[in-house]
């Protein structure tokens, strides 16, 4: 365990970075306060591209307020191991890892916080260990987009046929995986103004089917840009230039595996409490929720308090509106403590 330092606002916040055996896998995670045991612990669970670095301007506020913070890289990514069979990325392999880092960190219940494939991660553990959760939420995916009648991937894939998609892009190795880690500050550059509200992410779907996602997004500003900083996305370089990008690909890869796992959780509902913020201009709220988003996630977790929504930002609302997010998390975490 590596203990490091980093100031905010005045305050020292001494921030733990462990690896533990969870699972099946060595997992990476950031902890700060770890000796504060009289409330429950807030868990972060970023999705792709992302690291425990997507939290990095949380976690100061969560720390600030009081509470301990555990921020894990997810399966795959940043520094946990990265299997490379796509099959070891389904639910079950996903909801055990969290299971186990609660139990290596002796935590009984947490409240949990997600974005993206991180929302999906907690919305699955919560189904299936309700008892485990002292709340969720949810940040700009509601739930996990699941068509009943038809596997994810054949979807995308007929989807895909019209225009560039990169879910289609990703779904066969090894183009992608040779691709993006070739030139991963461009891919990130490229993407992150892409998901966020300064872009319109539909632009890459005018483009044909089998273009490369490089060419499907043009050149972005230069950094600085007024909410992420060259620095900021060079932390997410240096990490995936290493290790490539075939971990984050494979929970797309997985994601017919994981329809199959969800099939049996159909009409069940987890009574806890639940939060939901989106963004205004999120790529996947507009694009992959159907026309009552919320709806989705109310008929899987009927205790829903409240859904607020962050003007003028998109899916990089961590970074885009880190401000707004943290009143939100703050005011939610509140709530929850009072229950």
């Amino acid at each position: 365990m590596f203990v490091g330092e980093t100031h905010g606002e005045s305050l020292m916040f001494k921030w733990h970075y462990c690896r533990r055996r969870v699972s099946d896998i060595e997992m990476h995670y950031v902890e700060s306060n770890p000796d504060k045991p009289d409330r429950p612990p807030i868990i972060l669970c970023h999705g792709f591209p992302g690291l425990w670095f997507s939290w990095h301007r949380q976690i100061p506020a969560l720390t600030a307020a009081g509470y301990r913070v555990i921020a894990p890289d997810m399966r795959g990514m940043g520094l946990t191991d990265i299997p490379t069979d796509y099959n070891e990325y389904s639910v079950d392999h996903i909801t055990s890892d969290l299971f186990g880092l609660m139990e290596v960190c002796d935590i009984e219940n947490a409240i949990f916080i997600g974005i993206d494939f991180g929302a999906f991660a907690i919305q699955d553990f919560a189904l299936r260990h309700p008892e485990r959760v002292a709340g969720l939420i949810c940040l700009e995916n509601p739930a996990a987009p699941h068509n009943p009648d038809k596997k994810p991937l054949t979807e995308y894939r007929e989807m895909g046929e019209k225009h560039f998609l990169h879910i289609e892009y990703f779904r066969i190795p090894p183009r992608a995986d040779n691709e993006l880690a070739a030139s991963p500050r461009e891919f990130l550059r490229k993407v992150f103004w892409y998901l966020s509200g300064d872009a319109n992410y539909f632009d890459v779907f005018n483009h044909p089917p089998g273009a490369s996602y490089l060419d499907a997004m043009n050149e972005p500003p230069p950094l600085p840009w007024p909410w992420l900083s060259e620095l900021e996305l060079e932390f997410f370089v240096s990490h995936y230039a290493r290790t490539g990008f075939t971990g984050g690909l494979n929970w797309y890869r997985s994601m017919d595996l994981k329809w199959e796992q969800r099939k049996p959780f159909e009409g069940v509902q987890a009574d806890v409490p639940a939060y939901f913020i989106g963004s205004e201009r999120d790529v996947d709220l507009e694009g992959f929720h159907g026309e009552d988003p919320i709806a989705l996630m109310r008929a899987i977790f009927p205790n829903l308090k409240d859904v607020a929504m962050i003007p003028k930002v998109g899916h990089m609302m961590p970074f885009e509106a880190s401000n707004a997010l943290n009143t939100h998390l703050l005011k939610y975490l509140a709530e929850l403590n009072t229950l």
